[in-house]
């Protein structure tokens, strides 16, 4: 009989749904890293919520640890490479709590413009300072969302039947997708200067990590006020405390810290701000939702294999993963490799599968693809909810099977359609194929053909087939520190563009690449991570 550990506190329906399967299911909640280690080996799944930190010190003591189960979205606590570096599947519930962590937004907007916390305060003090509030109404006011996915959007319909227009910032949202919503599609900058209240509702990434700086918040009209119930650390709190000091910002209202528990915050004691202890995802409701479905997700792979809502796995029955798994790793790298390269917002993803993996799963291979070319911004997409996110963002998707006709057996390629912020619309092709070895291997980039393995760190460049660049480039690289591995070079024509994929032992630092993008045959430089 498999057997779960439930290290936080569930919802007892969880253990009942663990009971019914057969499932044997131990609740050990309060265990400090030490403890855990102990007896984590004797567990073939493990349910969470937020407070267990699976560290790879943990992940390395379980032996016998088949799957992760996250009751709710984030996945902060869970050290996913080496989880899956240890053959566990870590998998979350996307979408158990996105009404409730909605309503907390709209509850701290509301609660932020009448000033309600320190007006509560006062009265219960014995105090009646009736003419000391002078809150804002919302009606007719700005709402600027940055991130407009699944909690975004409901923010967004909220706020609209309140009578506020809602303007977001959002790099996947497409145009199509923002009119249905009924909402203004903007730059940051534009959202910025115009709303009156921001809210984020956007991951924790390195693109989005203080996406509210000091420059940002230099930025935003006088008087703004700014929500977040997403994650620590998209605002930065220091500069956020200087704006609120100067005015710059009225207020603040935040359910999440750089540093949590946030027992102490340089943002503490400030009338201006409202705090509440990471309380999104805190109802009756949302409980009950998401350890309902990380019980059943943990059964089902246990007692089936089948696998829902992972980070780090397809959805994929037992029988057809074998044969698959290398194609739908190449399937995730080409997205991987196409969404760090995208700027622009998407809109539409071909992926053509010729010869073997057209005989495949192609459902799961195309998820694969999604999730990795949104992964860059949304970081809690995963090869399950990948076609639904996308799909709110007006992302259309479309698959092209056909025969084998070249020189490979098979071969995947992923078309990416985009429009930028002028309206002018581009693609980006890029090709792969997998060798008998069952490593997936790059054949093609903008219609120019190379042969090149993905590695953990690469430096992807677009330059001017002349002589000499590649000495430049060596010697820079050289001169930074960062060792060549393996270097690739493929080129349309001589003397036309070319392109070089350097493999390297680390991550490239950004002044490393910007100083690449500044030679003189050098039309693009991006440091990549697989």
């Amino acid at each position: 009989m498999p057997k779960v550990l439930i290290a936080d506190k569930l919802s007892p329906a969880a253990v009942a749904i663990f009971k019914e399967r057969g499932v044997e299911a131990d609740v050990k909640t309060g265990l400090t890293k030490e403890e855990l280690i102990k007896i984590v080996g004797q567990y073939d799944g493990i349910a969470i919520r937020s407070a267990t930190k699976l560290t790879a010190d943990v992940l390395k003591a379980a032996k016998n640890l088949k799957v992760v189960g996250r009751a709710g979205i984030g996945v902060d606590n869970v050290d996913i490479p080496a989880a899956t570096a240890a053959g566990v599947i870590v998998m979350n519930t996307p979408f158990g709590n996105s009404i409730t962590t909605a309503e907390h937004a709209i509850s701290l907007m509301l609660a932020l413009a009448r000033e309600l916390p320190a007006a509560n305060a006062s009265t219960q003090a014995g105090k009646w300072e009736k003419n000391r509030f002078m809150g804002v109404e919302i009606t007719g006011k700005v709402l600027g969302l940055i991130g407009a996915g699944n909690i975004g959007s409901i923010v967004a319909d909220r706020a609209k039947g309140l009578k506020m227009r809602v303007i977001a910032y959002d790099p996947f949202l497409s145009q199509e997708r923002a009119n249905d919503l009924g909402i203004e599609k903007v730059e940051l900058d534009d959202l910025l200067a115009r709303a009156d209240f921001i809210t984020l509702h956007v991951p924790m990434t390195s693109e989005t990590k203080n996406i509210l700086s000091a420059e940002a918040i230099a930025k935003t009209k006088k008087g703004v006020r700014i929500i977040n119930c997403a994650r620590g650390g998209l605002i930065d709190e220091q500069a956020l405390k200087a704006a609120l000091d100067s005015g710059q910002v009225a207020g603040a209202a935040l359910d999440v810290f750089e540093t949590e528990p946030a027992k102490e915050n340089v943002l503490f004691g400030n009338e201006k701000v409202v705090a509440t202890p990471h309380l999104g995802a805190s109802t009756s409701e949302a409980q009950e939702n998401v350890a309902l479905q990380v019980a059943e997700q943990i059964s089902d792979y246990l007692l089936t294999g089948a696998i829902t809502n992972a980070l780090n796995m397809p959805s994929i029955s037992a029988s057809e993963a074998q044969k698959a798994r290398p194609w739908i790793s190449l399937a995730q790298k080409l997205g991987s490799f196409a969404g760090q390269l995208t700027g622009a917002s998407l809109t539409g993803v071909e992926v053509i599968y010729e010869g073997t993996p057209s005989m495949l799963n192609t459902r799961a291979l195309t998820q694969a693809a999604l999730a990795g070319l949104l992964k860059p911004m949304l970081a809690e997409v995963n090869m399950v909810n990948a076609p639904v996110i996308a799909k709110e963002r007006g992302v259309k998707v479309s698959e092209t099977r056909r025969d084998a006709q070249g020189i490979y057996e098979g071969y995947i390629k992923i078309v990416v359609s985009m429009t930028d912020a002028k309206g002018e619309t581009s693609t980006r092709r890029v090709a792969g194929t997998v060798f008998s070895d069952g490593r997936p291997r790059l054949i093609q980039i903008k219609d120019i053909n190379l042969d090149a393995e993905f590695a953990p760190h690469m430096l992807y460049v677009v330059n001017e087939d002349k002589p000499g660049f590649i000495g430049k480039l060596g010697t820079m690289l050289g001169d930074a520190k960062v060792n060549i591995a393996n270097f690739t070079l493929g080129r349309s024509a001589p003397g036309q563009d070319a392109i070089a994929l350097i493999e390297v032992d680390g991550p490239v630092p950004g002044a490393v690449a910007d100083a690449v993008a500044k030679l003189p045959m050098v039309k693009h430089a991006k440091p990549l991570a697989f």
